[in-house]
């Protein structure tokens, strides 16, 4: 036997699933578990200044690796704080382990009327897949091993675990080989195959396309599936549209690349969808980013193949054709092995004319900030920070109205080179993620492309890049604003209230933090910027002064917002019968 606490146990138990960091804030409660990781070399503890960065570094890990992390928060506020991260972890399908503390098991659940007294578990419960309260320090190892299992069982998702603080301090005899069972002796580590039938039946739809579309997934990132996809779209002579959570699938350059994320990346999409035939829909949920005031882009009357491996987002809201529960790339696997190259109807200008639109909405973009205006347009700005990032650079999309430039202008050269949040669509959220992915590749130039209203939520944890030497370099879209709020009062109802963010240096606030902090006013100074702020190897702050200018796609993501709960319960016409 070994005696441990509930703490070191707790700890053996994070490292035999190879947790590689422990993001949060330091707390009196967490004593014994921040003293546990303290005596563990091979999980590394980042300390924040506020918990919500946390689950966000956490989640940008398991979207950069695809590997699971833990983020951790005191009892009461600190688990409040937390729940704000963990929404992004929840949005976008990524597995993610929360650990709060509580009062002792004699004051919680219920609690006794003390400070900070708070029920994080039902304060979670609606942010994640499954979560617990461990109320015996002998039911760790049970309860541990069942979070990973529904972590990462599935759909990928964030789980939480409550553990009153006497339950961390608790010392407990252990059997000599309880923290020696391996993870596959309590989960699985196999991933769906398809069902044969089902592949017969999609392989007769897909081989009848003239018009097909293939739109990809998170669930093809999570299962390293994009050079299945893109050897798919090439033997079928398909466009691709990879959603946020899919960025790189086929490169931004590719022929069949016909723009990215739904309904943002304009005309070309939805005409795309407007004439296909045949939609293959790759671990793809077809959140409202692709739908119009229609509904889904994807329609009842078109012919869909889904491929999910959550058995609940097959037929919601996207009818099919043929759904195959299954693994992403087993799935595409069994569709190639079945379909010889050369068996295809597409018609020979499908994807030369979808590519042709992409093209032509690229360069008129580009072409936008012809006006003769002193102050950056926002496209001048996008296209220049895109045309400088280095070949190998990461780069994290945050803000609202700023996203929408950076996703039509950045290039994409691959998966997992580019990240967005569209699932939450959290503001903030860029500074902690780029914080983690440059923890995951510490030799690469790693980038937060953001807006100045969202920078705002998370400016502090500059202070936790510079301590943990994390090079991050932030650029901001700085139009003194919350833009699309601005500009939605004015047009919709005539009035302005809360929208001016003006008169905040930004570059000084870096320097104040101990980074590297410069403002830019012009296009041609971008790139030297960026150049100075790599040299000084600090966390940096490049303020780039701009100004407000409708996004040509905002009319579409208008209509989006006004889907109505009848396009949903549409039925269709019922088959005449002869």
């Amino acid at each position: 036997m070994q005696t441990l606490s509930g703490a070191q146990a707790l700890v053996k138990l994070l490292a035999l699933e190879g947790v590689p960091c422990v993001f949060g804030v330091v707390g009196g409660k967490l004593g014994p578990l921040l003293h546990a990781l303290s005596q563990t070399p091979s999980i590394r503890y980042v300390g924040l200044r506020h918990e919500a960065s946390g689950p966000m570094m956490a989640a940008a890990w398991a979207a950069g690796s695809g590997q699971i992390a833990v983020a951790i928060g005191e009892m009461g506020p600190g688990g409040l704080n937390l729940a704000s991260g963990m929404g992004v972890a929840w949005g976008n399908n990524l597995p993610v382990l929360a650990i709060t503390t509580n009062q002792h098991r004699a004051a919680a659940y219920p609690h006794s009327g003390m400070f900070m007294d708070l029920d994080t578990r039902a304060v979670m419960a609606p942010l994640c897949k499954w979560n617990a309260v461990v109320h015996d320090p002998r039911r760790l190892p049970e309860l541990v091993r069942r979070a990973f299992r529904e972590a990462l069982s599935g759909r990928p998702g964030p789980v939480h675990l409550d553990i009153p603080q006497d339950v961390l301090g608790a010392q407990v005899d252990w059997a000599d080989d309880e923290f020696e069972l391996a993870p596959q002796r309590y989960r699985s580590l196999h991933r769906p195959r398809p069902d044969a039938r089902a592949v017969a039946q999609a392989l007769e739809v897909l081989r009848q396309a003239r018009r097909p579309l293939i739109v990809a997934g998170g669930g093809v990132i999570a299962a390293q599936a994009g050079a299945l996809v893109a050897e798919l779209a090439a033997r079928w002579q398909a466009p691709v549209v990879p959603t946020q959570m899919a960025l790189g699938v086929v490169a931004s350059g590719s022929a069949h690349h016909i723009g990215h994320g739904g309904l943002i990346a304009g005309d070309a999409v939805k005409q795309a969808f407007a004439q296909a035939d045949v939609v293959l829909s790759i671990g793809c949920r077809h959140s409202s980013w692709m739908w119009d005031e229609g509904g889904p882009l994807a329609r009842r009357d078109q012919r869909v193949v889904s491929i999910n491996i959550d058995p609940a987002a097959l037929g919601h809201p996207v009818l099919h054709e043929v759904g195959l529960q299954a693994d992403a790339a087993l799935a595409l696997v069994d569709v190639l092995a079945q379909w010889p190259a050369g068996q295809v109807a597409t018609e020979a200008s499908w994807l030369a004319d979808c590519r042709a639109r992409r093209v032509a909405y690229e360069a008129r973009l580009r072409s936008l900030p012809d006006d003769g205006q002193a102050v950056m347009h926002p496209a001048a700005l996008a296209a220049a920070i895109g045309d400088a990032l280095p070949a190998d650079a990461l780069a994290v999309y945050d803000g609202g109205h700023t996203t929408f430039w950076s996703n039509d202008l950045t290039p994409v050269p691959a998966v997992r080179r580019r990240f967005h949040e569209p699932g939450m669509s959290h503001l903030g959220f860029g500074l902690p993620y780029a914080m983690s992915l440059q923890l995951q590749h510490p030799g690469r130039p790693v980038f937060n492309i953001t807006g100045d209203g969202s920078f705002g939520f998370s400016v502090a944890e500059l202070d936790s890049a510079r301590r943990h030497r994390l090079p991050v370099i932030t650029l901001i879209h700085n139009n003194a604003s919350w833009g699309i709020i601005r500009s939605g009062q004015k047009m919709q109802m005539g009035f302005e209230l809360g929208t001016g963010l003006e008169d905040s240096d930004y570059a000084a606030i870096a320097r104040g933090f101990g980074c590297h902090g410069e403002t830019v006013r012009a296009v041609g100074e971008v790139a030297p910027a960026i150049a100075r702020a790599r040299a000084s190897g600090l966390p940096a702050v490049i303020d780039c002064i701009t100004r407000f200018v409708p996004h040509p796609a905002l009319p579409m993501f208008g209509a989006m917002n006004r889907f109505g709960f009848e396009a949903l319960t549409r039925v269709p016409a019922p088959t005449p019968q002869r």
